[in-house]
């Protein structure tokens, strides 16, 4: 099978193209970080049909950037239109479009009672608004979905939640907490008030979680997660009680802290994948690094 993978160099995409490669399919990559193409450039010009596309190339970096830099983040509009674009020109029947919990309307992510988000949580005849223009790109990006899959493309809506492992940028929050421990930080400094939660998948699960959709022909939208919430009080917690040590907590009001609770209903995925890496072990193996 003959697959094309925008941003083959990130974090998700060096991980799916290293086990893409041990299926034995063929892939080709594309990314700005080693010089093998402008994903964007790509779409509005290549002619080249594929059997399956995936496509991970994104402007993001962690939430400093997403309420940072919001035109930068807004260039995913572009890029994920040409995408569409380019896969109803070529013919490409198989695709996959990785969008984000971040798609899902922030009024369903505030203190109080948890609720676990649901696929059916977007309604596309009325979404509600999403996390700032990272949600918004998205979130389009999964409606023009619908418009590639009119003109044939099988398309698969992946929605992961907070991805983490060994060897991802210290932008995000996990790698920069296994940082802090690593360094036996005390005070150990967490933005916000570490009340808030979020539901961690291992990029193991991740990526195993995208073959088996892709494998099993699964179309439009899917959560990617354990549906488990963690706050950063107790992933702090976790993290200092692995490396062996019991840090005073420093909460950083000031600093970007996103939406308060954002944890999804794993159910549909749960129907074709189910995850392995608990955060503990994920942990572990970061630390052991």
């Amino acid at each position: 099978m003959r697959v094309l993978l925008s941003g083959h160099r990130g974090f998700v995409g060096r991980h799916l193209h290293a086990a893409i490669n041990d299926r034995g399919w063929d892939v080709t990559g594309i990314d700005l970080a080693d010089g093998s193409g402008d994903a964007l450039d790509f779409f509005r010009t290549d002619d080249t049909r594929y059997d399956l596309a995936i496509h991970c190339a994104a402007i993001v970096g962690g939430r400093a950037s997403i309420d940072g830099s919001p035109l930068g983040v807004a260039t995913n509009l572009a890029l994920d239109a040409w995408y569409m674009r380019w896969l109803a020109r070529t013919g490409t029947p198989r695709a996959v479009y990785f969008s984000s919990s971040a798609a899902y309307p922030v009024a369903l992510q505030q203190p109080g009672e948890i609720h676990q988000l649901a696929e059916t949580d977007i309604d596309y005849a009325n979404p509600g608004r999403p996390d700032a223009t990272y949600g918004l790109a998205k979130l389009a990006g999964e409606q023009l979905c619908h418009y590639a899959a009119a003109e044939g493309v099988q398309m698969a809506i992946l929605r992961p939640f907070s991805g983490y492992g060994e060897d991802q940028d210290d932008c995000y929050p996990f790698p920069a907490f296994i940082q802090r421990a690593k360094q036996r930080q005390d005070p150990f400094e967490i933005w916000g008030s570490g009340d808030s939660t979020r539901d961690w998948i291992h990029i193991d699960d991740l990526v195993g979680a995208t073959i088996e959709a892709v494998e099993w022909g699964i179309t439009g939208p899917i959560n990617l997660g354990w549906g488990r919430a963690t706050s950063f009080n107790e992933l702090a917690h976790l993290v200092t009680k692995q490396a062996g040590y019991t840090p005073q907590l420093k909460h950083l009001h000031a600093a970007p802290q996103g939406v308060h609770h954002r944890v999804c209903d794993p159910s549909r995925m749960l129907d074709v994948y189910r995850p392995r890496v608990t955060l503990e072990e994920g942990m572990q193996r970061a630390l052991n690094t």
